[in-house]
């Protein structure tokens, strides 16, 4: 067996081992797609033994995805969750892109302090301070408000972690010119930092996307009512203690799994771009 033969099996066993592991990673996807295609009767029909049958409907149909908007109301939920994410990015990307610039550029009295804190906030689990933050909330009579569900989530350690170490490679010259032009402080920000940072801007309003567009646990908390009820909290009023839909359920799962899988395809690469350039590197 000659050098290049050898070689040849080695790239056509690399590639049956890469399909294999793909199909393992996408077979739950491609089952839920499958299933929300599916009829109630069909539904579990070709589970076992596997077969083709068991990833392609024999009847093709999209009755779920039409009973999910006009027999469930699904749109409802849709809707809060993207104005609800979309006030969180605009919102929250400033916030601490200025929170940022502060710790970036200025010193100030317990400023390593203060940034350890800021570290520490993205390394504690949500559900640690779910309690007490639903205390403070309650206390300023936002529960079950559009308020209540952004607020706390506008403030991002991870977020804020990434503009700073950003900011802090950016030239020292070229923010000094700027402020020889008469530049003041919120031009250079406004005028000069915000458009070089366009890959973290991008970056950071996906984080927000995904942490609002898969939420659970605090609108589960907060919104009590199906008027600001999330597209996370609607999924899972189709299973309850005596009956599931799984038709609906599966329209709905891969309904909110396509939205963000849309957004972050065309933006994956600004998002590796805002990663690297932060200094985050595996």
């Amino acid at each position: 067996m000659t050098r290049r033969q050898k070689k040849l099996i080695k790239t056509i066993l690399l590639y049956i081992v890469l399909f294999i592991l793909a199909f393992l990673l996408l077979f739950p996807l491609l089952w839920g797609i499958s299933a929300s295609l599916r009829s109630d009767n069909e539904l579990f029909s070709y589970v076992m033994p596997f077969s083709w049958h068991t990833l392609i409907p024999v009847e093709w149909t999209f009755q779920s995805y039409i009973d999910l908007f006009a027999k469930y109301n699904f749109l409802k939920p849709v809707m809060n969750t993207l104005f609800v994410t979309a006030v969180s990015i605009i919102i929250g990307c400033f916030l601490n892109s200025i929170a940022a610039f502060a710790f970036a550029m200025f010193d100030f009295p317990l400023k390593n302090f203060l940034f350890g804190l800021v570290l520490l906030s993205f390394m504690i689990p949500f559900e640690a301070i779910a309690l007490p933050l639903y205390q403070v909330v309650d206390s300023m009579h936002l529960v079950d408000t559009y308020q209540g569900l952004i607020l706390p989530s506008l403030a991002n350690g991870l977020v804020m972690f990434l503009f700073v170490q950003f900011f802090r490679d950016i030239p020292a010259e070229l923010l000094d010119a700027a402020r020889v032009d008469g530049a003041g402080v919120g031009k250079v920000f406004v005028t000069i930092l915000m458009p070089l940072s366009k890959p973290i801007f991008i970056t950071a309003g996906l984080m927000f996307f995904m942490n609002q567009w898969n939420s659970y646990l605090w609108p589960l908390l907060i919104a009590r009512s199906k008027n600001i009820r999330t597209i996370q909290i609607a999924l899972g009023f189709f299973s309850t203690e005596h009956k599931t839909n799984w038709s609906a359920l599966y329209a709905g799962s891969m309904f909110s799994a396509m939205i963000p899988l849309c957004l972050f395809l065309p933006l994956q690469k600004y998002f590796v771009q805002g990663i690297t350039s932060s200094g985050i590197k595996g």
